[in-house]
């Protein structure tokens, strides 16, 4: 959808008329909502530079001008377009990103993204090339008026009050060169050069012909997509299936030819825990269903599922058409009805009412991708909803089925292939964490979980199974995280005084999880939930203790710049019961995460020591009770353990005395 279409000489009288901004205000209220005053404000800005832009007559004053074009299938707008013909018959289409920016920082570590003042404190956004890029080859690989019409398109990025300073700007980082050598950056003073830019591919105009095309050109994967990605995924061990994964990926695919024929819009609900291998359904779904010509998005609210996998996906690849297969839940308020084929929705316990940067946004997530899409599948695991705001409820995701009139289907994941393959350890640990009682509370499996001392002896343990880059360390969300010091590896959030210990949160938001030199770091829930490791070490912090005879939780341990218990102290104060049994809920299941984040192994380290205490007394009972009575002489074992427990009480007591 384009907001705004004109000619260039169209353009340039309405800039002339001081009127064009205010018109685009309008053309924003009628189509989507009321614009903020800051966005009308770097229209009137931007376009004045676009005005002493086209104002060449070399420049065909019949060429096309569109503004703010509403990429279909995304939430991504294109801030200028010039299309036309060059000297010979070549369609073309110039992609200018504007830019307010008057500085920047050093660059993250993050691929691909640079820090600039942006919403009210500095941020790592897209470098303003590879958005330019990115829309570029989302218009390729999808629009088939692009990629069938032999539409040419030739991006840029435009910082009209930004000095790039040669030698010495992050914009220009060495990291970025590639980028840069593709994707012209034009400066304060590139006036020139962006109209020489602009000249070089448009010599005639098209009376806005080729923007007509790209409107109203069908949305669909380019074959060249669809080839790339089955190359991708072709022999990639991280995502071969086995077992009822196979099962659940051909029914959700014949679920999904049947609404190709039929056109009933249809959602597919797929029950799995840790480690069943939903991700892997997932990423072979976005796959397939691309290579037979579907409009496909994978869906994840968290970032750090989507841009780990889609990381693995491409390898050492740099393929921006890629990332646009990978979107955020929070865009699709924005969407028509039925705009994709198939959403595949991952970590769908995770969704949200509302979406936008300030939660302002749209209504419910789980009903806006129901109705954007023709076919829905979402992989929910209720156990690992983590925070105030999840909704992605078994029960809320039937509800908004039936309210969008879809027709409803299940399916379970059951194999468990973390956890040394047993749904043993998730009872035991369901059990151990007071989660659920279970009268199969003994751990049937050989599965390494232990408790350690000291903070240093795990991340000791972690480091020495970190060969294959599968080992992380964990931790409950009890330090803060200063926005201020994020990515400052001379910074140490966590602070373990009693132990002389300190550590960083992790450095690179988006694939620390992946990154080789991440291992002196501690992710956080928000950085490892959907993710998988070797082996795993766990920090439970304060906000997790023992006493009384029972586990217990305390909120008010957790750092404020955790949003997952957001709004929790107003609760409090209204309903202080219920406040309190969210909040249990809440932290019990992000610590059940946290311990089932690793496939062979877990140890653990806990600042309260009666816990450490409990989980010890727990897990030596369960080897006590796996070894075979007549084989192994039991008295002498017993006689050095603490007496029969009467009470849990009696049990971390005894526990005590025999340390």
């Amino acid at each position: 959808m384009i907001i705004y279409h004109n000619t260039v000489a169209g353009f340039l009288a309405g800039t002339e008329a001081g009127t064009l901004a205010h018109h685009l205000d309008d053309l924003v209220r009628q189509r989507f909502r009321r614009p903020a005053q800051s966005e009308v404000r770097s229209w009137k800005n931007s376009l004045q530079y676009m005005y002493m832009v086209l104002s060449d007559r070399e420049i065909p004053r019949d060429a096309g001008v569109a503004i703010e074009y509403m990429i279909p299938g995304t939430a991504k707008r294109v801030d200028f377009i010039i299309s036309g013909y060059d000297d010979e018959t070549q369609k073309a289409a110039v992609i200018i990103e504007l830019k307010q920016w008057e500085e920047t920082r050093t660059p993250t570590d993050d691929v691909d993204l640079i820090t600039t003042w942006v919403g009210g404190a500095y941020r790592a956004v897209p470098h303003p090339c590879y958005q330019a890029k990115s829309y570029a080859d989302l218009l390729s690989d999808f629009n088939e008026a692009v990629h069938q019409g032999h539409i040419s398109l030739h991006p840029c990025a435009f910082l009209h009050n930004y000095p790039l300073r040669p030698g010495s700007d992050p914009l220009l980082d060495p990291r970025f060169h590639d980028l840069v050598s593709q994707v012209p950056l034009f400066d304060q003073t590139g006036t020139h050069a962006l109209r020489a830019f602009v000249k070089r591919f448009v010599r005639r105009g098209d009376r806005k012909h080729i923007l007509y095309e790209i409107e109203s050109g069908r949305i669909r994967p380019s074959k060249s997509l669809q080839d790339r990605l089955v190359s991708m995924l072709d022999g990639n061990q991280e995502f071969i299936m086995i077992d009822d994964q196979k099962v659940v990926f051909e029914r959700t695919l014949a679920m999904a030819e049947r609404t190709h024929r039929d056109g009933r819009k249809r959602v597919l609900l797929v029950e799995g825990g840790p480690g069943t291998g939903k991700s892997v359904v997932a990423i072979n779904l976005l796959v397939e269903l691309t290579a037979r010509g579907r409009l496909v998005q994978y869906i994840s609210r968290n970032s750090a599922p989507r841009l780990v996998y889609r990381s693995r996906l491409k390898g050492h690849r740099k393929m921006s058409s890629v990332d646009n297969l990978f979107k955020g839940s929070g865009n699709y308020y924005e969407l028509k009805h039925d705009i994709l084929d198939v959403a595949i929705v991952d970590e769908a316990h995770r969704l949200t009412a509302k979406s936008g940067f300030y939660g302002n946004q749209g209504e419910n997530q789980i009903y806006e991708i129901i109705m954007s899409s023709r076919c829905s599948i979402f992989f929910v695991d209720e156990d690992q909803m983590i925070s105030l705001q999840d909704i992605g409820s078994v029960a809320e995701i039937r509800r908004q089925a039936a309210r969008a009139g879809a027709l409803l289907d299940t399916e379970t994941l059951s194999s468990q292939f973390r956890c040394n393959g047993s749904d043993g350890y998730l009872t035991w640990l369901d059990d151990v964490l007071q989660i659920r009682a279970s009268e199969y509370s003994v751990l049937d499996t050989q599965y390494d979980i232990d408790v350690v001392d000291t903070p240093q002896e795990l991340e000791a343990w972690v480091r020495a199974r970190n060969a294959n880059n599968k080992a992380r360390i964990l931790a409950g969300y009890c330090w803060e995280w200063p926005t201020a010091e994020r990515g400052n590896k001379g910074f140490h959030d966590i602070v373990i005084e009693e132990h002389n210990f300190t550590m960083s949160w992790n450095l690179n938001q988006s694939v620390w999880a992946i990154e080789p030199d991440s291992v002196g770091q501690a992710g956080c829930i928000h950085t490892s939930q959907g993710l998988e490791f070797e082996y795993i070490g766990v920090i439970i912090g304060p906000d997790m203790f023992y006493a009384e005879g029972a586990i217990q939780t305390d909120f008010l341990q957790r750092a404020s710049t955790d949003a997952s218990l957001r709004g929790i102290r107003k609760l409090a104060r209204s309903d202080p019961d219920e406040a309190r049994r969210l909040a249990d809920r809440i932290i019990r299941n992000t610590y059940r995460t946290l311990m089932t984040r690793g496939m062979k192994g877990c140890r653990v380290f806990c600042t309260d020591l009666p816990l450490a205490r409990y989980l010890k007394t727990r897990i030596r009972e369960t080897r006590l009770a796996r070894l075979d009575a007549d084989v192994l002489d039991y008295g002498p074992l017993v006689a050095e353990e603490p007496a029969l427990y009467q009470t849990q009480d009696d049990m971390v007591q005894g526990q005590a005395d025999s340390d």
